[in-house]
């Protein structure tokens, strides 16, 4: 492994493996980048899938764990899938952004229309090539990873079986019932996953700041959870449950940059919680933002923002 160096918005001290992903090319089922571990029991059908986005690495972390230490489930299978290599294969650490995707944003395709229709593009060839395996899946765990420095999230939908995924998990310590995003769907929020009678469930773990060593470590912690949960890993080979109880948020509102001269009036780390309602957080060209209600948690603030993409939600704790 190298190192990822931080650019200039992040601390010096922050550096994450490179995990060198050439190895795993081959797969073992048809499609490159791809590693299906069949027990050869009945059990669940489980994903786990990393760099969703190129200059996300650190889900390479868990996956690289996995298929050098040859750990295999205990019942069902475990499809562990290397999404955007060739954007992840294009990292620059002095242009990390620039690794996001190649033609566009790859966890924003995914829905009927886009995946069968005759549209053309480095992100969409690479989606449909993984599709049965996403489709197949009864779990999925998408590892990601953040602009904004502060807390691991998980982001579990607004059915019920998210959260109990979540809660089955036991990490992160925030767990997020968001709608997605309006300019495209998630995987994780692809067909069955987010379907309220489907069985079939998914998280997309925000692990933490992208060059944070935190965060490879929170996605392998997450991963290992998930699978001892399943019954599909010893226990003893899970890290330990978490200290601390999850706390559940309900988002209210996502707010999108409206002008380019949107800007947070602090630099708040995620999951920051407002005290009282009014408070104003940004500005977005004359426009003033205030937080809507008492103890309101600001999720997922975006520092770098372009006009129409969300610049941040805001949060109400759940029951």
């Amino acid at each position: 492994m190298t190192a990822i160096v931080a650019d200039s918005t992040e601390t010096a001290s922050q550096q994450l493996p490179l995990v060198d992903i050439a190895p795993y090319r081959r797969g073992n089922c048809g499609v490159e980048y791809v590693h299906r571990l069949d027990s050869g029991r009945p059990g669940p059908s489980v994903v786990v899938s990393a760099i969703t986005h190129g200059n996300e690495p650190c889900g390479l972390i868990a996956l690289d764990y996995l298929l050098r230490r040859h750990v295999r489930p205990l019942l069902g299978v475990l499809t562990l899938i290397f999404c955007n290599v060739r954007a992840y294969q294009t990292y620059d650490p002095s242009r990390p952004l620039a690794a996001r995707f190649l033609d566009e944003d790859m966890n924003r395709l995914w829905e009927e229309p886009r995946l069968s229709g005759a549209g053309s593009s480095a992100e969409l060839k690479r989606a449909r090539e993984i599709r049965p395996f996403v489709e197949a899946a009864d779990i999925l765990l998408d590892l990601h990873s953040m602009q904004s420095p502060g807390a691991a999230l998980a982001l579990a939908g607004t059915a019920p079986k998210g959260r109990r995924l979540a809660e089955s998990v036991g990490y992160p310590e925030f767990v997020i019932a968001d709608r997605g995003h309006e300019n495209g769907t998630r995987m994780r929020d692809f067909g069955a996953f987010d379907a309220p009678r489907a069985r079939a469930a998914a998280l997309l773990v925000e692990c933490g700041q992208h060059l944070d060593p935190a965060s490879g470590e929170m996605a392998l912690t997450a991963t290992l959870r998930l699978l001892a949960a399943l019954d599909m890993l010893e226990e003893a080979a899970a890290p330990p449950p978490p200290v601390r109880p999850q706390v559940f948020v309900n988002v209210t509102e996502a707010i999108a940059a409206g002008s380019g001269d949107f800007a947070f009036l602090e630099s708040y780390r995620n999951m920051t919680c407002i005290a009282r309602a009014g408070t104003p957080i940004a500005r977005d060209g004359r426009r003033e933002i205030v937080t809507p209600y008492d103890d309101c948690y600001l999720v997922m603030p975006s520092p770098r923002i372009r006009p129409g993409l969300t610049a941040v939600r805001f949060g109400k704790r759940a029951a």
